[in-house]
């Protein structure tokens, strides 16, 4: 039997939906860039800060300093800030546009839920990012800057050059590691609207997630022992929460009085 023309236009409908809702986050995230472009110098200094205390701390000659290799590795270094920072601030944005998306297929009680999803969300990314820069980065960068000085049984000086590009990897990588393991309770949150697991499925498991969130911060972190317990321990913490979350909005039975999704096709 052939496909019914009213489901090729919903087809087609959606597709233009989805389009749209792409333009406006992609259109939010530039308009994030340029900000970011403006407070560069800004945003390099905060960003940088965890490693300058760490520099001082482990009592280096000479200041901390960044270096870069070529004149316009620096131009590249800030543009990579930039979009960094055009895509913070863009989030709250891009997720109402993922809401907004997904929302004809929830039924009416979990589309009320678009403003709470949207602080949420950008607010734990928000703070597992302030959490790895506040409390992770300088343990980790002390750690790290321990090994340069003098080296034992020889009259060698080992000093770090630390690139300006790669450091921004680096942190970078931590920020979005630190802002994305926050989000699990959200990730858990559109498990539990779907039905694919409930507060009794994530008790089973709380063991081996334990296992897992220390092969994560194993991973993620610089190898010692107390950076990954710094990711690690807040990500068990976070799964409990993630418990209360499944338990509070796992989906049930939608009573008799509400109507069903709409159907998207």
């Amino acid at each position: 039997m052939s496909q019914p023309p009213d489901a090729a236009m919903s087809f087609w409908s959606h597709l233009d939906e989805l389009r749209r809702r792409l333009f406006r986050s992609l259109f939010a995230v530039l308009i994030g860039c340029g900000v970011s472009w403006v407070y560069r110098e800004r945003l390099l200094a905060w960003l940088t800060k965890p490693f300058s205390l760490a520099w001082a701390a482990n009592h280096l000659p000479q200041g901390a300093a960044l270096h870069f290799p070529a004149p316009a590795s620096l131009f590249f270094a800030y543009m990579k800030i930039a979009v960094m920072g055009g895509v913070v601030l863009a989030l709250p944005v891009v997720l109402y546009q993922i809401w907004s998306f997904i929302a004809p297929g929830l039924y009416q009680r979990e589309r009320r839920l678009a403003v709470p999803f949207v602080l949420a969300s950008s607010g734990l990314f928000a703070a597992g990012g302030y959490f790895g820069w506040r409390v992770a980065f300088p343990i980790a960068f002390q750690y790290l800057l321990s090994f340069s000085g003098r080296l034992a049984g020889s009259d060698m000086t080992l000093m770090p050059t630390v690139m300006v590009d790669e450091y921004l990897d680096f942190v970078g990588q931590m920020l979005l590691a630190f802002g994305l393991i926050f989000e699990l309770p959200i990730f858990v949150l559109f498990l539990s609207l779907a039905g694919l697991v409930t507060h009794r499925h994530l008790i089973k498991y709380i063991r081996h997630f334990v296992v897992l969130a220390f092969i994560i911060a194993a991973v993620v972190t610089p190898p010692d022992i107390v950076s990954q317990l710094l990711m690690a321990v807040p990500l068990c913490g976070l799964y409990i929460v993630s418990i209360g979350v499944a338990w509070l909005f796992g989906r049930r039975r939608p009573a008799a009085a509400e109507p069903p999704p709409e159907n998207p096709a």
